[in-house]
């Protein structure tokens, strides 16, 4: 048996991940922080913190942008994080 079309053309929803990238003492990553764990815990995303002090790569791509959230992978904001745009991306 083939695969069920979704009724009225609409797709299954996507899982997302969101990845806040940041480092400890830092006030802006404290603020994004906050913003990811209360529009992912509302959304029920899975997201995860990762330190750039511990993880060369992400030292050398994203220094100057601290804190950058990336939304499957993808840079969706940096500096600071907009609720409704972060939002929206987990929901669309």
């Amino acid at each position: 048996m083939g695969r069920m079309t979704p009724l009225f053309g609409r797709k299954p929803p996507v899982p997302k991940h969101v990845t806040l990238i940041g480092k400890p003492d830092c006030h802006l990553c404290e603020d994004a922080e906050a913003v990811v764990a209360r529009v992912c815990g509302e959304l029920d995303v899975a997201w995860e913190k990762k330190d750039i002090q511990q993880d060369a790569a992400l030292h050398d791509a994203y220094w100057e942008q601290i804190p950058v959230v990336l939304v499957d992978g993808k840079q969706h904001t940096f500096w600071r994080v907009d609720e409704a745009r972060l939002r929206k991306a987990l929901t669309s």
